[in-house]
């Protein structure tokens, strides 16, 4: 028993830990390790975020937060024949916001 070696005292101990030190200054100041990540990073973060009182056709998300009316209330406004103000693009439902805003402006009870 004499022979056992704590793992601590051993070389590679010592190298895996000088390789933690070494990393740890990256991870803290966001730099990345290699070119790919820094790649695929920049490639996800050029989209801007536009503020949602910019924008002129909304997400039934975006005007549920907006205008603070239900997605299903709004589901039901959108699917009435006379609706003027939404804007299908395929199955994707937009609302344009400034004629949103003139039916509410019209409508006492939704």
């Amino acid at each position: 028993m004499g022979n056992i070696m704590n793992w601590d005292d051993t070389i590679w101990a010592q190298k895996e830990l000088e390789r933690k030190e070494a990393k740890e200054p990256l991870k803290e100041l966001g730099q990345p390790k290699d070119r790919k990540d820094s790649d695929q990073n920049s490639k996800v973060e050029k989209k801007p975020e536009v503020p949602i009182w910019y924008k002129v056709n909304l997400t039934l998300e975006e005007t549920a937060a907006y205008f603070g009316i239900g997605i299903n209330k709004l589901r039901e406004i959108t699917n009435e024949k006379d609706c003027n103000f939404v804007l299908f693009i395929g199955r994707k439902r937009l609302i344009k916001r400034r004629q949103f805003e003139e039916y509410l402006a019209q409508r006492c009870v939704i």
